[in-house]
C-alpha cells in the first residue's frame, strides 16, 4: 500500500509544474513560507514536500470520514479507505494548481486542509448514488398526512400541490423540470448531478433558481399567496 501511495504521489508531483508566482515575503508565517518555498522548488526537494503534503491531506480525509462514519453504515472499511485516498489525491492536485492563490490569511496547512475536507464531503455524498440511475421523474409527490391539519387547510394544501405539479409540467423547460424534480423531490445531491450531467454547481443553481421563479410567478398569477422567497445565496 505504501509503495502504491509513493508512486501515486510521484505521478501527481509531475502533473503540475512548480509555481513561479509565489511572492509572499513579509506576509507569511515561517512555516507557510517554508511550505511554499519547498513546493515551488524543483527536483527531490519538491517531491519530498509533495509527499508530506499528501500525508497531511490523507490524515484530513480520514478524519472527515471518521467524523461521518456513523451515518455511513453501508460502506465497508475498504471503500472508506478508497474514498480517503481519492480525496487526498484530488485535493493535492487542487492545492498544487492554486498555490499562487494562497494569500496567507491563514496558515498554509489550514488552507490546504480545507481542500481535502471538501473533497471528502463531496465524495461521501456521491457514494450512495454510485451505479444508480438518476431519478429525473417524480418517485412520489408530497401529500398531506398531518392529522392535526384541519380539513379546510388540508384541502388548500392539496390544491396547492396540484397547482405546483401542473405548473411544473406546463411552465418549466424539460431540463428545468428534471433538475428541480431530482433535487427537490427525489433528494439527489447537487454534487451527484454535477458529476453525472457534466455541468457546474453554478449552472445547476441557476437552473433551480429560474425554475422556482417561474413557478412562483405562475402560482401567484393563479391567486396563491406564497411566503417570500429566501435570498438566492441561501440556496447554496
Amino acid at each position: 500500500m505504501k509503495t502504491a501511495r509513493v508512486a501515486t504521489v510521484g505521478a501527481l508531483s509531475r502533473l503540475l509544474p512548480p509555481s513561479s508566482a509565489l511572492d509572499h515575503a513579509g506576509v507569511l508565517d515561517a512555516d507557510s513560507r517554508a511550505w511554499l518555498d519547498a513546493l515551488g522548488s524543483e527536483g527531490h526537494a519538491r517531491e519530498q514536500a509533495i509527499g508530506r503534503l499528501h500525508e497531511l491531506l490523507l490524515r484530513g480525509a480520514r478524519f472527515e470520514i471518521a467524523r461521518r462514519r456513523a451515518s455511513l453504515p453501508h460502506l465497508a472499511r475498504g471503500e472508506l479507505d478508497d474514498i480517503a485516498m481519492q480525496s487526498a489525491n484530488d485535493a493535492l492536485v487542487a492545492v498544487l494548481a492554486k498555490l499562487d492563490q494562497f494569500r496567507g490569511h491563514s496558515r498554509f496547512t489550514t488552507w490546504a486542509y480545507k481542500f481535502v475536507l471538501l473533497e471528502a464531503a463531496v465524495k461521501l455524498r456521491r457514494r450512495p448514488w454510485h451505479g444508480r440511475e438518476l431519478p429525473l421523474e417524480p418517485e412520489r409527490w408530497p401529500h398531506v398526512s398531518d392529522d392535526t391539519t384541519s380539513p379546510h387547510a388540508g384541502a388548500e394544501r392539496t390544491q396547492l400541490l396540484e397547482a405546483v405539479r401542473l405548473a411544473m409540467e406546463t411552465e418549466l423547460t424539460p431540463h428545468q423540470r428534471e433538475i428541480l424534480v431530482a433535487v427537490a423531490l427525489n433528494g439527489v445531491p447537487i454534487d451527484v448531478l454535477v458529476e453525472r450531467l457534466g455541468t457546474t454547481r453554478g449552472a445547476l443553481y441557476k437552473t433551480i433558481h429560474d425554475a422556482r421563479r417561474k413557478l412562483r410567478r405562475t402560482l401567484e398569477a393563479d391567486g396563491y399567496a406564497l411566503e417570500p422567497a429566501p435570498p438566492r445565496g441561501r440556496e447554496r
